[in-house]
C-alpha cells in the first residue's frame, strides 16, 4: 500500500472549476490527491477499475463531484468501504437534482454530502482532512490550528466592525 491520498472523481471536466476550490485546502494540509474524470453512467467499468486500484494504492477518502443525476458518489460508495464524500454540482435545476441524488442513498451505502458547488468542494476537502487526521496526530494539529486561525479571523473582523460602528455614533 502506498502513501495515503484522497481520490477526487468528477463526472465531467466541466466540474473542474467547482472542484478546484478544494485543491488549495488539501494542499494547505499537505494531503496528496489524485483527480480523475470518470462517469457512473458512461464509463462504469473504468470507474470501478479506478476505485479498486485507488483502494489498493492507499486511498483513504474518495471525493466525488457530479451534476444532474449525480450517481457517481453512490456508485463509488457501493464499491469501497472507504469514506465517500459527494459534492453536488449545479448542472441543472440549481443543483437541487444533484443534491437529492447524492444525499438520498439507501441504508448501508452512506455518502457524506456537502453543499452544492465551490463551498461544497472546500468542505469536502476539509472533511477529508478531518477523516485522515483521526489516525495522524500531525495532521490533526494542522486541522486544529486552521480552525483556531479561522476563529481569530472572525474575531478580528468583528473588532474592525465594532470600531467602525462606534465611530458612527
Amino acid at each position: 500500500m502506498g502513501k495515503p491520498f484522497v481520490a477526487i472523481l468528477m463526472g465531467s471536466d466541466s466540474d473542474l472549476p467547482m472542484v478546484e476550490a478544494g485543491f488549495a485546502v488539501l494542499e494547505k494540509f499537505a494531503i496528496r490527491y489524485e483527480v480523475k474524470v470518470t462517469s457512473a453512467h458512461r464509463t462504469p467499468e473504468a470507474t470501478a477499475e479506478f476505485v479498486r486500484d485507488a483502494d489498493a494504492r492507499g486511498c483513504v477518502v474518495f471525493i466525488c463531484a457530479a451534476g444532474m443525476a449525480a450517481h457517481l458518489a453512490g456508485a463509488v460508495a457501493a464499491m469501497t468501504l472507504k469514506p465517500v464524500i459527494g459534492i453536488p454540482i449545479d448542472a441543472s435545476l440549481n443543483g437541487l437534482d444533484s443534491l437529492l441524488s447524492t444525499v438520498q442513498m439507501p441504508a448501508g451505502i452512506p455518502v457524506a454530502t456537502v453543499a452544492i458547488g465551490k463551498a461544497g468542494a472546500k468542505n469536502a476537502a476539509y472533511l477529508a482532512a478531518q477523516i485522515m487526521a483521526v489516525g495522524d496526530s500531525a495532521l490533526s494539529k494542522k486541522v486544529v490550528d486552521e480552525r483556531a486561525e479561522a476563529a481569530r479571523a472572525v474575531i478580528a473582523k468583528d473588532s474592525a466592525l465594532q470600531e467602525k460602528l462606534s465611530n458612527r455614533r
